[in-house]
C-alpha cells in the first residue's frame, strides 16, 4: 500500500515538472534552480533581444568564445552571465554604464551546458537569452598553463589594449590581462583570478565596471563597445589584491 501511494504521488508531481520545463526554451534540467540562485525573486522573461553567440561545439573547453548583444534593450543596469551545468556557474557581472549593447570574452566549460546572459533593466526585470555549447569537458578542472611558470608570473597583471574609433563619438576597446584565472578545482592550485575591472575616462569618471569569476578564460580578453571616444583608463585587482592598471588612447 505504501509503495502504491508513493507511485501515485510521483505521477502527480511529474506533469508539473514537465510543464515547468517548457518555460525554458533551452530545456535545461537545472534552469529553475539557476533562476533562483542567479536572479532571485525578480521578474524574469525570455527575450530575443538578448543574443548569446558561441560555437555549437567547443574546440577548446578552456577558451570558448562568447559574444553578447543586447542593444535592443533600453535602460540596462546590469548583465549577469552564467553557465547552468558548470561546477562554478557564475561567469561575470557587467555594469555597462556608458557602453553600448555588446560584450565579448572567453570562458571555460566543464561539460556541455547552456550559457545565458541575463540583462536587468531599470524596472527590475531580467531579460534572458542563451545558447547551448557542446563540450567534451574538463575546462574548469584543468590547471592553467601559467600557474607554474616563473617567467610568466613576472608578467602577472600586464595589460595590452587597443581602441578603435567609431562613428558619433563611440569606440571599441579590446583588452587582455595576463592572469591564470585559476578556478580552485585543479588539485593543489587555489582560487586565483581577476576580480574587478573598471574603465574610466580621463577625468576619472566610470564608463563601465565588471566583476569576473573563475570560469572566465586564462589571460582574459574582453571586447567592449563604448559610448566614449577615449582615452580610457583601466583599473582593477585580483583576488589576492594585486593591482591592474593601464591607459589606452585611440
Amino acid at each position: 500500500m505504501r509503495t502504491l501511494l508513493v507511485l501515485v504521488a510521483l505521477c502527480l508531481l511529474l506533469p508539473a515538472r514537465a510543464a515547468n520545463a517548457v518555460d525554458d526554451p533551452l530545456r535545461s534540467p537545472l534552469w529553475h534552480g539557476m533562476r533562483q540562485r542567479m536572479l532571485g525573486s525578480d521578474p524574469v522573461v525570455f527575450d530575443a533581444r538578448v543574443r548569446v553567440a558561441l560555437p555549437p561545439s567547443a574546440e577548446d573547453p578552456l577558451a570558448v568564445p562568447v559574444e553578447l548583444r543586447f542593444d535592443g534593450l533600453a535602460e540596462v543596469e546590469q548583465v549577469r552571465v552564467f553557465a547552468d551545468l558548470n561546477p562554478i556557474p557564475q561567469v561575470l557581472d557587467y555594469w555597462p554604464g556608458r557602453a553600448g549593447g555588446a560584450l565579448a570574452f572567453r570562458i571555460k566549460v566543464e561539460q556541455s551546458t547552456p550559457v545565458r546572459a541575463a540583462v536587468r533593466t531599470r524596472d527590475g526585470t531580467w531579460h534572458v537569452g542563451g545558447a547551448w555549447v557542446a563540450a567534451t569537458g574538463g575546462g574548469c578542472t584543468m590547471p592553467s598553463q601559467g600557474s607554474g611558470n616563473a617567467a610568466w608570473q613576472e608578467r602577472l597583471g600586464e595589460v595590452s589594449a587597443r581602441l578603435w574609433p567609431r562613428p558619433e563619438g563611440a569606440s571599441r576597446l579590446r583588452l587582455r590581462v595576463v592572469h591564470p584565472m585559476d578556478t580552485g578545482l585543479a588539485g593543489g592550485i587555489p582560487v586565483f583570478h581577476v576580480d574587478r575591472l573598471a574603465l574610466r575616462d580621463a577625468a576619472g569618471q566610470e564608463l563601465v565596471r565588471l566583476q569576473l569569476h573563475e570560469p572566465v578564460a586564462e589571460n582574459p580578453v574582453l571586447s567592449i563597445d563604448l559610448r566614449h571616444p577615449g582615452p580610457v583608463r583601466i583599473e582593477g585587482r585580483d583576488t589576492q589584491g594585486n593591482r591592474i592598471a593601464a591607459e589606452v588612447r585611440p
